[in-house]
């Protein structure tokens, strides 16, 4: 029971950094633009991810059987323990998985990496499970056809369509005067970076209701033929608690790195990355797909400069931001497994404790870093520092010895 009650703390914790670390892909372009001020968008963003988690559990299902092979799902035995795994190592395999994902979440927040939140939640459940049972642990199936397929196509028919849609707003409106293109567009933002808020938390305050319902089907709490119909109403209201939480808190590092570092982008432009944005993610999350709302808003924003003529994108950001998405999986997976070695090496809650405090003691360093060159909602929109090419504005960067977010 004591290790059942850290993995839900645990996972209402990555739930949390999921809403900060994601924020940006709601609300970067709109504050970037002056569509909103950095607190009205955050404010927003928190209580559309709050409606959100409400709406839907084809995610949450998604996450119970297609990425562990937790439990059987097919048979006589369907919702039993798959051969050779009791409750407690089962939790911890969970357990190990999310410490995994939250300390991805947290170092490419510290670098202003818009990384993807969902594939360090897989990647760590992924090396976590290797680790305890081997590769007959893991769904490869499901991971490849919900997740390995979208995080490849995502992207590029995010950046497709908003270069489109972009190309197409000037197009129409290239006889407007830019500063009335640019009030009725931002007005526009508004409507569409709320769109992708309660799409996010659609998507991805699901995932973690999906991990704490296989620990919950793991130790017997809960049917694993129920999820698809519903899950008991505290999971989805502390999710969603926790998501929207996160997201109020701004995550201003990786909002800055969005709507600054990529593309210098005006309303209309936004407006394009925003509406692509919302289309994409709403159709995945019908579809039971779990897919990264990071990949999906980084390729319509990379779109939006595509789209324009005239217009720059800094692909050396871009190439960084890649960078991470590609080592996000493998990474995470390493932190995972070795979080499971430990436990388990200790063995029982002992064990469970010792990796709680370990993921305790790093969230609190890489926080300590972070405040050592701070960005939040007063500098988020400093002008790009072309010099060092990194999120931190140049004055903060001045007055600091620390090399946080340089290159």
């Amino acid at each position: 029971m004591l290790i059942l009650v850290l993995l839900v703390v645990t996972a209402l914790g990555f739930d949390f950094t999921n809403g900060f670390h994601d924020t940006g892909n709601a609300m970067a372009t709109s504050i970037a633009t002056g569509a909103l001020k950095p607190k009205v968008a955050v404010t927003i963003a928190a209580i559309l991810n709050l409606v959100g988690a409400f709406l839907s559990v084809q995610v949450a299902a998604t996450i119970t059987k297609d990425v562990l092979k937790i439990q059987q799902t097919k048979g006589p035995g369907a919702g039993d323990l798959v051969s050779g795994l009791d409750g407690q190592k089962a939790l911890v395999i969970i357990f190990a998985g999310l410490i995994g994902g939250i300390l991805w979440n947290l170092f490419t927040w510290l670098f202003g990496l818009p990384s993807s939140s969902s594939h360090a939640l897989f990647g760590g459940l992924i090396g976590s499970g290797l680790a305890a049972i081997g590769t007959s642990g893991v769904n490869w199936e499901g991971i490849t056809q919900k997740i390995i397929i979208p995080a490849l196509l995502a992207p590029v028919i995010a950046l497709l369509v908003a270069a489109l849609g972009t190309w197409l707003i000037y197009a129409i409106t290239s006889k407007i005067v830019d500063s009335k293109k640019e009030g009725g567009f931002r007005t526009g933002q508004i409507a569409t970076a709320s769109l992708v808020s309660l799409a996010h938390g659609t998507g991805d305050a699901q995932k973690t209701m999906g991990v704490i319902a296989l620990a919950l089907i793991a130790t017997g709490h809960l049917s694993a033929g129920s999820v698809s119909e519903g899950l008991p109403i505290w999971i989805v209201f502390s999710c969603a608690i926790a998501i929207a939480a996160g997201t109020y808190l701004g995550g201003w590092r990786i909002i800055r790195t969005l709507g600054k570092g990529l593309v210098e982008i005006k309303a209309p432009q936004g407006l394009a990355a925003e509406a692509s944005s919302a289309a994409i993610i709403l159709t995945s999350s019908a579809a039971g797909m779990a897919l990264s709302t990071t990949h999906v808003a980084t390729g319509s924003i990379l779109g939006s400069g595509v789209g324009k003529p005239g217009a720059s994108v800094r692909w050396g950001v871009a190439g960084r931001m890649i960078v991470a998405w590609v080592t996000t999986l493998p990474l995470a997976g390493l932190v995972g497994a070795a979080t499971f070695f430990i436990a388990n090496s200790i063995g029982g809650a002992a064990g469970a404790i010792v990796i709680f405090v370990i993921l305790v003691a790093l969230s609190g360093y890489m926080y300590w870093r972070a405040q050592q060159q701070k960005v939040d909602h007063n500098n988020v929109n400093a002008d790009w520092d072309e010099k060092s090419n990194t999120m931190i504005p140049a004055e903060i960067a001045a007055e600091s010895p620390s090399t946080v977010g340089t290159r």
